[in-house]
């Protein structure tokens, strides 16, 4: 069983921040992840972070999408990374499945968001009826006691 894998990182400039896209290519599954380094980062800071970082990096969220099997000839092979080196940085893939991430990342903590609400409502419920309860509960004071004393006197005679 033979495993395909491959990977690129990109580094750009977005306008604001210097940005890594890392996309990862295994057995079919297309993963990318978004990397901010915000100063420009040198050839060694990224050597560094490909080492002992790339590791790490989550490139499969919950769902992988399929990609297309390269070609074979390295001729082709070699126009397709130089056509890919004129290419804008980052490819409408990896930003379909950065924004997919994102969307699975945002219904995940609207859920947990959503969750933490009702938790927080059912408590304040529960204080709420406690509170009731302990408002209606009363006390027994000494006339009520004295009448509960006097009647079931009464009642033995």
């Amino acid at each position: 069983m033979q495993i395909s894998v491959s990977s690129t990182l990109t580094v750009y400039h977005d306008g604001q921040f210097w940005v890594g896209l890392a996309e990862h290519v295994e057995d079919g599954r297309y993963g990318v992840v978004r990397i901010v380094f915000g100063a420009e980062p040198s050839n060694e800071e990224i050597l560094q972070f490909v080492t002992s970082k790339w590791a790490k990096l989550s490139f499969f969220g919950d769902e992988a999408t399929e990609t297309s099997k390269p070609a074979k000839n390295p001729k082709r092979r070699a126009r397709e990374a130089a056509k890919a080196l004129k290419r804008p940085a980052v490819s409408t893939k990896a930003q379909q499945a950065l924004a997919a991430q994102r969307e699975a990342m945002k219904r995940e903590s609207a859920r947990a968001r959503s969750q933490r609400r009702a938790d927080e409502a059912e408590a304040r419920f529960e204080q709420r009826k406690l509170k009731r309860k302990q408002k209606h509960r009363g006390h027994r004071s000494p006339c009520a006691a004295r009448q509960t004393i006097y009647s079931s006197g009464a009642s033995s005679t």
